[in-house]
């Protein structure tokens, strides 16, 4: 295979990739990959510098059609950790502690976006296929390490590729009706705590609306640009997505989403933007300008289910994070991402570190099932 990196996603033609494309992942969409790039999002600017692989057949001929590609895997060379959600602050301080560069790093993974999807668009190539040629690209141009994030489990790894897992709360759809079928679900505790907080919104004056992207305004849109920039604030970061990248995709993909809303008395207070596929929901992105009790719940979560239920969508992965969402019924589940350091002397040190946290991970899941608020099953 003749390995090519591409640094812009306008350089795949739309036609490459949706040939190897077959994921309905809207994440994976050329029209949301581009859109991170050609809003700045994504760029050399923020940290983000595109370096996309192509793989195409080595008896490909230089005037080949773009159908000869094989394989592409969105790449980006990262100058710092931000955005990824995997973390590895502590790795780059040791490097920074012995006077070794860190960053740039390689990085494979859809920016700001943790959600679990191949990687790879590719019908012949694997992910295992490629964990060597990048190990020996990096060390070829003297980049300290590569990381595969958010990708579906990979077996039989090479012995110097490390593992990590993190533990997301993912809603499962197993054939119910409606919301109160959901319900019956629960133990009478928290049947009774959710409908409590669900009620809680009318009780407080406040009422929610769906809004289909094809219907969604410009004042809503500003809107949610306003509250998705004061989420960041709050906690003295910058926003990671510009204003330009939300235009565009409501304009590219907007089958793909979702923005709900709640007002009191005319007037906007909160909201949040999901994207939608013919089998998942994933919930992305709140903000509110106003604080109310238990509207981050009924807006992030229980309309999410409910969008679910009445589209009969089978899966609701409302974003990283988060152990109140363990009882409202979202499932622990693990991810699973991939690391290679050049540097041998670090390596001891790091695979012991994935192997503890492996283990971590593996109890820690187990522990949140414990607290799923079902009712016991035989």
């Amino acid at each position: 295979m003749i390995a090519e990196f591409k640094q812009a996603f306008s350089n795949i033609a739309q036609k490459q990739w949706e040939a190897l494309n077959t994921s309905n992942n809207p994440f994976l969409s050329y029209q949301f990959l581009e859109a991170l790039e050609l809003s700045g999002s994504a760029s050399i600017a923020t940290g983000w510098q595109p370096h996309h692989l192509t793989l195409t057949p080595e008896s490909t001929e230089p005037d080949a059609q773009p159908e000869n590609i094989n394989a592409i895997l969105p790449l980006y060379l990262k100058s710092h950790s931000w955005g990824e959600y995997v973390f590895d602050w502590d790795w780059a301080k040791a490097f920074e502690q012995h006077d070794l560069s860190y960053y740039p790093k390689l990085v494979s993974t859809i920016p700001f976006t943790p959600v679990n999807s191949n990687k790879l668009i590719s019908n012949t190539v694997t992910h295992q296929d490629i964990l060597q040629p990048l190990s020996n690209y990096c060390t070829e141009h003297n980049i300290a390490s590569w990381h595969l994030l958010f990708c579906p489990k990979i077996e039989h790894i090479p012995t110097d590729v490390y593992e990590r897992n993190t533990v997301q709360f993912h809603w499962f759809n197993k054939g119910y009706s409606c919301f109160d079928d959901y319900l019956e679900s629960f133990t009478a505790r928290k049947r009774k705590n959710t409908r409590k907080e669900r009620e809680s919104i009318a009780k407080q004056g406040l009422l929610v609306r769906q809004i289909a992207g094809t219907e969604i305004t410009k004042a809503e849109l500003d809107f949610f640009y306003l509250t998705y920039q004061l989420t960041y604030m709050k906690r003295q970061h910058t926003p990671h997505l510009s204003y330009d990248f939300f235009e565009r995709i409501i304009n590219t993909l907007p089958d793909n989403i979702l923005l709900i809303i709640a007002s009191t008395e005319d007037k906007d207070v909160a909201c949040a933007l999901f994207f939608h596929d013919d089998t998942h929901l994933y919930g992305r992105y709140w903000g509110c300008t106003d604080s109310f009790s238990n509207l981050h719940f009924e807006l992030c979560y229980y309309q999410g289910i409910e969008f679910c239920i009445e589209h009969n969508l089978q899966c609701f992965n409302p974003g990283t994070q988060g152990e109140h969402k363990i009882q409202r019924g979202f499932e622990p589940v693990l991810t699973y991402s991939y690391h290679w350091i050049k540097y041998s002397g670090f390596k001891p040190a790091i695979q012991d570190f994935c192997k503890r946290e492996q283990e971590h991970m593996l109890n820690y899941q187990r522990q949140c099932a414990l607290s799923l608020p079902f009712k016991k099953t035989e």
